[in-house]
């Protein structure tokens, strides 16, 4: 056995305002940066930072992981004894990161410190009081050669991890976490991902067969997973995305995959094609009109967003604020562009430089970083967090910017109403276009809309009486009139379910109210650790020969195609 131990991990919790972070950096990502303005009906779900267990997976060496401890349960886990810890962080929580490392340095002197995550886009000369090593590349490859250890070929080990989504407090769905690829080469100017990787994608799992079967392993846990896949623009590779295809159509096991892409990847495919893998749900950047990113060519977006949204497929919309072309008309006008799409979900976020990127060497070069911002760069780290102006506009203020955010944040709830009502109103459209179908795999998935539209009832009657306003509530209303037409009368169990979902309604809104319940608690997993179990299974690559879900479904004729997935993960 080896005798070192390696323990990773994230910055220590509580977080928001309160504690001196961002209101957006947190463990959330839908609560806290696309339906923030939608309160009580907001959907919640912890993000664990994935990259620290796809890591401790796949080496060789004794490993911990620990996510969001308290600064007392990393003390305790330090004096365990390790001789390397690494600490995953953002840039906006660099001050956390700094007491993190405050405390391996007090209570693990000896400890080796390996600094990693996208904070890392900053210098050497910014971090090295902090840190001995710093991971800028695909961790596995980085901790292996670290370590001493052989490099292992893709496909790596992949960590089986859910993540529970609530709403009204009450768990929905579960999700599997499906850790396809890094980086992305399209270019955004903006984009942190992109050119933190140099543009270069990074295969975690090079095929399409190797994504397939960690599904099937999901699913032959708990068939009711429904699937988010991490690759920045999924479709863009035509090839691997087919060859899923081809082993969704041969398994006869159709999935409820929610996907990252782009306008120029989607238009490679029709609308078939793209249910025929299984996927409902994408995110996709509206960006802005005039924003001009290569990502943006092909089928014209409101052609896209009206066919996804009559099959069913639900659209989490990226839009940006603070261009220079921009200002508060234009926003406006773009805006109700975006809007008359009816996404389901909406992400705003202001236009900001982050160091890495040909935006912030602009910024940098014209001498457009704030003032307030130049002389005080962790001031600046801090504040990196999408909702604050970094940068002088030609028009506009900080103040105004930020205003017209909160703006489109707050029209985005009051004329499209809830996005959990919104995603259900894709599923009685797609169930309506889909159920007919002379394609086998799309009726199975018009029968999976029904099933989400039916498990979806008890959530009505909070809507009808708590929605933002008067139009939404009757909104509301229509949609569950629907949602019965679609998929059946209210039984007596679902019209009980009603007042216990009204009830925790209130109650979600009563702890939102006073921060009751908002961090998350302490996850802890060891691998490979001495007298320690490992709780979370790993799919590993299946030998050719026994390798049944994989070669010989994707060789296979056909199957009946069953549907698989619960739960409003969209």
């Amino acid at each position: 056995m080896n005798s070192r131990k390696v323990l990773l991990t994230s910055v220590c919790r509580p977080f928001g305002t309160e504690y001196g972070d961002a209101d957006s950096v947190g463990y959330e990502l839908l609560h806290k940066q696309i339906t923030r303005a939608q309160g009580l009906f907001s959907p919640r779900a912890v993000q664990v930072q994935y990259g620290l267990e796809y890591i401790a997976a796949n080496l060789e060496t004794p490993t911990v992981v620990l996510q969001y401890p308290s600064r007392r349960e990393l003390i305790r886990e330090l004096k365990k004894g390790y001789d390397y810890v690494g600490v995953s962080f953002i840039m906006a929580l660099f001050h956390k990161m700094k007491d993190a490392v405050a405390l391996i340095r007090r209570y693990s002197p000896h400890s080796k410190i390996i600094l990693g995550g996208y904070g890392t886009v900053l210098s050497d000369d910014v971090l090295a009081p902090f840190g001995d090593y710093f991971c800028r590349e695909e961790g596995v490859t980085f901790f292996r050669r670290l370590l001493g250890e052989t490099p292992i070929p893709k496909p790596y080990k992949h960590p089986m991890i859910h993540s529970d989504l609530k709403i009204f407090s009450t768990q929905a769905s579960r999700t599997g976490k499906i850790f396809a690829g890094l980086g992305c080469p399209n270019g955004c100017d903006f984009c942190c991902t992109s050119h933190f990787f140099k543009r270069r994608h990074v295969k975690l799992l090079p095929t399409g067969k190797d994504i397939f079967s960690v599904a099937e392993k999901f699913l032959d846990m708990d068939p009711s997973t429904v699937f988010i896949i991490f690759d920045e623009d999924f479709l863009l590779n035509k090839t691997r995305a087919l060859e899923f295809r081809d082993c969704v159509k041969r398994s006869g096991r159709l999935p409820s995959l929610f996907v990252f892409s782009s306008i120029k990847a989607i238009s490679q495919y029709t609308v078939e094609e793209i249910l025929e893998m299984g996927i409902d749900g994408f995110w996709v950047g509206y960006e802005g009109t005039k924003s001009g990113y290569n990502k943006q060519q092909g089928r014209p977006v409101e052609d896209i967003f009206t066919e996804f949204r009559e099959h069913g497929i639900t659209i989490l919309a990226s839009m940006i604020v603070g261009f220079d072309y921009q200002n508060h008309e234009v926003v406006a006008k773009e805006l109700d562009g975006l809007m008359n799409l009816k996404p389901s979900l909406t992400q705003i976020l202001i236009y900001g430089p982050v160091p890495s990127t040909p935006f912030y060497d602009r910024i940098m070069e014209q001498n457009l970083l704030r003032d307030d911002y130049r002389g005080e760069p962790e001031k600046f780290y801090k504040r990196a967090d999408g909702f604050t102006t970094m940068i002088k506009h030609p028009t506009l203020s900080p103040a105004q910017i930020e205003g017209i955010q909160r703006w489109c944040y707050d029209e985005d709830f009051r004329r499209l109403g809830p996005s959990i009502f919104r995603v259900i109103e894709s599923w009685v459209l797609g169930y309506h276009k889909l159920k007919d179908s002379t394609n086998p795999l799309l009726r199975a998935k018009a029968r999976f809309y029904a099933k989400e539209i039916r498990k979806s009832y008890p959530i009505f009657l909070a809507g009808r009486l708590l929605g933002p306003n008067p139009a939404i509530r009757q909104w509301i209303k229509e949609l569950e009139t629907q949602s019965h037409h679609a998929a059946g009368r209210p039984s007596l169990k679902e019209r009980v379910l009603s007042l216990f979902a009204l009830g925790m309604a209130l109650w979600t809104g009563f702890t939102l109210k006073f921060n009751l319940f908002q961090h998350p608690s302490l996850h802890r997993t060891a691998y490979r650790m001495p007298g320690e179990k490992q709780s979370i299974p790993l799919w590993e690559k299946p030998l050719v020969e026994d390798s049944l879900h994989t070669t010989d479904v994707c060789n296979n004729e056909p199957a009946e195609p069953v549907e698989v997935g619960s739960g409003l993960e969209k």
